[in-house]
């Protein structure tokens, strides 16, 4: 599938991971594809960040990888150069959404209100991440905030805060592409090499949101 995001749509699911160490790349990314989930968000909140895309770029090429926490031009350009397919950020920068679209890299810039989606909008911007999701009100605040915006054809991936046990509210939500998961592949849990256990949290995340995919069609 060449499209980035019309993997995340089919799979519901995005896993979110501040890895702090180049050598768990490799183990990290084997976790996921064992758990059924060949994606991932890293996120540029660690110094690993860049050479943990490059070194899963290099050995894993089926593990579709992204880059998070996008702030500025230089973590774009790095992003892009150590293989990312696509990139969000918590945030809206007018500069990273241009310069992203330049590139061609898909771009998923942060929103969290009427006024943050009204600027987005206005630059070109389709898909957004409804940051942070919980904290922002959860599926209800983003059903409200989204219907003036429906007619756009405006679409969201809600992250922080959300959980295994509340995708089905999210994803019932038919502007929503995906959730971003931070709970399945947790920093202690690749510090400590407990990867068995992130190939469970993969399946269960995946399972999760196919059923509730299912439910929406």
């Amino acid at each position: 599938m060449k499209n980035p995001i019309d993997l995340i749509a089919r799979l519901g699911v995005v896993p979110v991971v501040a890895i702090e160490r180049v050598s768990d790349a490799v183990p990290l990314a084997d976790a996921l594809l064992e758990g059924g989930l060949p994606v991932a968000e890293i996120t540029f909140r660690t110094d690993a960040a860049a050479d943990v895309l490059a070194a899963i770029r290099d050995a894993r090429p089926d593990l579709c990888i992204g880059a998070g926490t996008i702030l500025d031009r230089q973590s774009l350009d790095q992003a892009i150069a150590c293989g990312a397919r696509f990139a969000l950020a918590p945030g809206y920068d007018p500069e990273v959404v241009d310069a992203a679209k330049a590139a061609a890299l898909p771009f998923c810039p942060g929103v969290m209100t009427p006024t943050d989606l009204t600027l987005a909008t206005a630059r070109g911007v389709r898909l957004a991440k409804f940051f942070p999701a919980g904290v922002a009100g959860g599926p209800r605040a983003l059903s409200g905030i989204a219907a003036p915006f429906a007619h756009l054809g405006v679409r969201f991936i809600p992250t922080g805060g959300v959980t295994e046990a509340t995708i089905g509210e999210w994803l019932a939500i038919r502007q929503v592409v995906a959730v971003g998961g931070t709970w399945i592949a947790k920093t202690d849990d690749i510090r400590e090499g407990r990867f068995p256990d992130i190939s469970r949290n993969a399946a269960a995340a995946v399972k999760a949101a196919r059923e509730a995919l299912e439910k929406r069609a």
